[in-house]
């Protein structure tokens, strides 16, 4: 669906997409909405992925987006003995270190290094909360708890660590009075449907250059 209407002058700098997703993947259908819209005008969804059956993110792209999915469940496997099979899927799918991009929407499964490494700078999260603050799980909690005046979301690159690689984009939002969990989450989600659009955005369009840790847009 979407190769039919990419222009011919943007084929040579295609980056093939990969979405990891382990739920409803409402970051992934904002993605892969800025693609259909023409917002991200470069990027060629490949395959999304999930480690559970029946997650409604696989219907939305199957039946929205005329997308391949797969799934590949977790089946005990930890670390490398997943990803092996998960990276030997993205190539069969053209996502490759070379010409590809993994984003993580909502995938419950920790990065084994060697993944990591194999696409080095080219794996993006989303995270809902302004880190380093929070990271890990139960991060909306984790800020109430902590009485924070402000919270927000981040989309950062893949490291070794947990939720600790480069910065590339922030959102700021307020908690207020009477927040609950369930109300600062919605309201951070919000604004994740629009951060993370705009930094794969940025990466398809090359604009994003990277020296250590810190990420520069140009």
């Amino acid at each position: 669906m979407f190769k039919n209407r990419l222009e011919t002058s943007y084929k040579r700098h295609l980056i093939n997409l990969a979405v990891l997703i382990s739920g409803r993947g409402s970051n992934m259908d904002a993605i892969l909405s800025a693609i259909k819209s023409g917002r991200i005008r470069n990027a060629n969804p490949c395959i999304v992925i999930s480690n559970k059956p029946g997650t409604p993110g696989l219907k939305i792209a199957s039946e929205k987006y005329g997308i391949d999915t797969k799934v590949i469940p977790s089946d005990g496997l930890k670390g490398w003995h997943y990803d092996q099979i998960l990276v030997t899927t993205l190539h069969e799918h053209g996502v490759t270190p070379k010409s590809g991009l993994v984003c993580l929407a909502g995938f419950m499964r920790i990065i084994s290094p060697e993944f990591v490494r194999q696409y080095r700078m080219r794996i993006m999260n989303i995270h809902p909360a302004l880190l380093p603050a929070f990271p890990g799980l139960n991060a909306q909690k984790q800020a109430l708890d902590y009485g924070v005046k402000i919270s927000g979301c981040t989309v950062h690159f893949v490291d070794e660590g947990v939720d600790s690689g480069p910065v590339i984009l922030q959102k700021a939002v307020p908690v207020t009075e009477g927040d609950n969990e369930e109300s600062l989450s919605a309201r951070i989600l919000e604004q994740e449907h629009k951060l993370y659009p705009e930094a794969v955005r940025l990466f398809c369009e090359e604009r994003i250059k990277i020296v250590g840790r810190r990420v520069s847009i140009i």
